[in-house]
């Protein structure tokens, strides 16, 4: 293997090439807002624009991450063989990779609009100090939620140049949807981020960290729920929330025990549940009005 070949493998590990599930927990809210603002299918070529950015934007947010938690990672066990901590890459590597990515993605908004413009620049600060509020923040995960998904406000604004009130209920949504899910991941490394002293919610919510993540789960359903009111939406919308709900209650009953591999696989299944609430908003959108 080459060189060049090699270093292009260990910047693919860094920004988890290799670990979609963060690319899908940014990508299904963006989808929720595309196809609920474009009231059907979007056009192709903003779809595409939201696609690649949400990967890049996914990518350079772990480059960074890594970037500013180099020191600590190596004292997790699940992070300590990651590219950048055993020293298979350099620290100013990761931050140019981070950089040339998130100058990508705001590249691909040149063609949209002026709010979708002003919304990324937000965007990508938003980013970009996320890992910086895990040192002080007692819930970054609420944080994360913005960062994941500033891609519903920006959404709407690409297909109406606006940002209606149902945009921001999303967002909230989804804050609370991050909540529950990197609340289960951050269960998985409780006791490293003790030792460290690192924020995270799962530390704060301490013996509350299950009824939390039930009730944030909960809170994102109301308000998706009440997203669908004001939307007028039928049936199809309804079984998608169902669906997620349904979801929701298995992961409780995968963390009841706070066992770190059961932790984490309700983590990674939070893809069905963003997926569910799609299909209930693809229903809606694109396939109930077919049948009428």
């Amino acid at each position: 293997m080459s060189w060049v070949s090699n270093k292009l493998l260990l910047y693919a590990k860094l920004v988890r090439l290799d670990k979609p599930i963060g690319i899908l927990l940014l990508l299904w809210p963006t989808l929720w807002a595309l196809f609920i603002g474009a009231d059907g299918l979007p056009p192709l070529s903003i779809f595409v624009i939201f696609f690649l950015g949400t990967a890049l934007m996914r990518s350079a947010g772990c480059a960074i991450n890594d970037y500013f938690d180099r020191d600590v990672d190596k004292h997790v066990k699940r992070t300590e063989s990651r590219v950048l901590t055993s020293g298979l890459i350099q620290p100013r590597e990761a931050l140019l990779v981070a950089i040339v990515l998130a100058i990508t993605a705001f590249l691909l908004t040149l063609p949209l609009n002026l709010l979708t413009l002003q919304l990324s620049v937000v965007a990508v600060l938003v980013a970009g100090t996320y890992p910086l509020f895990k040192r002080f923040f007692a819930i970054p995960q609420a944080y994360l939620g913005i960062a994941f998904g500033f891609g519903i406000p920006m959404g709407f604004a690409a297909l109406t140049d606006s940002v209606p009130a149902v945009a921001w209920l999303m967002l909230l949504a989804n804050v609370f949807w991050a909540i529950a899910y990197d609340t289960e991941y951050a269960m998985v490394d409780r006791d490293d981020d003790l030792r460290l002293g690192l924020k995270t919610s799962a530390i704060t919510f301490g013996q509350w960290d299950i009824v939390m993540v039930a009730l944030s789960y909960l809170i994102t359903l109301v308000l998706l729920a009440y997203c669908g009111y004001l939307l007028n939406y039928a049936w199809p919308y309804w079984l998608g929330l169902f669906a997620a709900a349904c979801i929701a209650i298995l992961h409780l009953t995968w963390i009841h025990q706070r066992e770190r591999e059961a932790c984490f696989k309700a983590f990674l299944h939070n893809t069905w549940f963003g997926f569910a609430v799609f299909t209930g908003i693809f229903g809606q959108t694109v396939l109930l009005p077919k049948l009428i």
